[in-house]
């Protein structure tokens, strides 16, 4: 299938410091630009980002601060980027939230030229989200081929949650998965145990994720000013950033934690702790 164009679509997709739209900064984009006649063409460049790239986030997309350290910087490179887009409608896989808002930061930093006015933006996430629902509803219909009755009522919910339970383990007991970390596992399996270490998010220190444990298995905060920081250096240098979380709205199982972390006297990054199961 050809796209009905009117103007070029860019595709674009970045790898960068981090995923702070005002701080991080680009080390790789790629480009594929659709014409109105169908021809494309792609534009791929290493960027020297100027800040170091973190060990954590080179181990997602493997390129190094080695890897860059003699490429050009995006002020030499960016009036290239912005004349191979010149006139197009822009794409991307969440794009809208992240690579565009960071593209244009790059752009603006630079002081180079580059306007969204008159431009369509195509979020290919955004349509995949709306047309297929991560609800309950959608759910029971993709599992269990059944349109859920009495929606929002606790007992309707709870026995379509049931039922899903044993449909994915039934479709999903011999499929593999790899993590981030890229192990190979069968991880639905007909086993309580197996199943709550799968499905619950065992970075999370706290229930919510507002602290979690880093690559070095640290307490970090994963929230605010000191995010990616490990929490008990933190409340060393600023104890008020302590009192500040005791008193504001946080949930109370998350200043549990912090409560934990700070009075129970935790060796530096060397302990874990979680309040929440065995």
């Amino acid at each position: 299938m050809q796209l009905n164009l009117t103007k070029p679509l860019a595709f674009i997709d970045l790898e960068t410091t981090g995923i702070n739209v005002t701080n991080d900064r680009i080390v790789e984009i790629c480009i594929l630009r659709v014409n109105t006649d169908h021809t494309e063409k792609i534009l791929t460049r290493r960027v020297n980002p100027t800040i170091p790239i973190p060990e954590e986030v080179v181990k997602i997309h493997g390129i190094t601060n080695e890897d860059v350290k003699n490429e050009p910087t995006f002020a030499q490179l960016g009036h290239e980027l912005a004349e191979f887009l010149n006139g197009c409608d822009l794409a991307g896989y969440n794009s809208i939230n992240f690579d565009i808002p960071l593209l244009m930061e790059e752009f603006l930093r630079a002081g180079i030229p580059f306007e969204l006015k008159g431009r369509k933006l195509v979020d290919i996430q955004n349509i995949f989200h709306k047309m297929e629902p991560r609800n309950l509803r959608a759910a029971l219909r993709f599992y269990c081929h059944k349109e859920l009755e009495n929606a929002h009522s606790a007992e309707a919910d709870t026995i379509a949650t049931f039922e899903i339970l044993k449909a994915q383990i039934e479709r999903y007991k011999d499929t593999e998965y790899t993590d981030r970390h890229g192990r190979t596992s069968k991880p639905v399996q007909n086993d309580i145990k197996a199943l709550s270490d799968f499905s619950y998010n065992n970075r999370n220190v706290d229930l919510v994720g507002f602290i979690i444990y880093n690559d070095k298995k640290q307490m970090v905060f994963n929230f605010g000013k000191h995010k990616g920081k490990v929490v008990e250096e933190v409340f060393e240098r600023e104890p008020s950033y302590f009192d500040w979380i005791m008193k504001s709205e946080f949930p109370l199982t998350t200043k549990k934690v912090v409560e934990a972390i700070r009075l129970k006297g935790f060796n530096k990054g060397s302990a874990t702790i979680n309040l929440f199961s065995e």
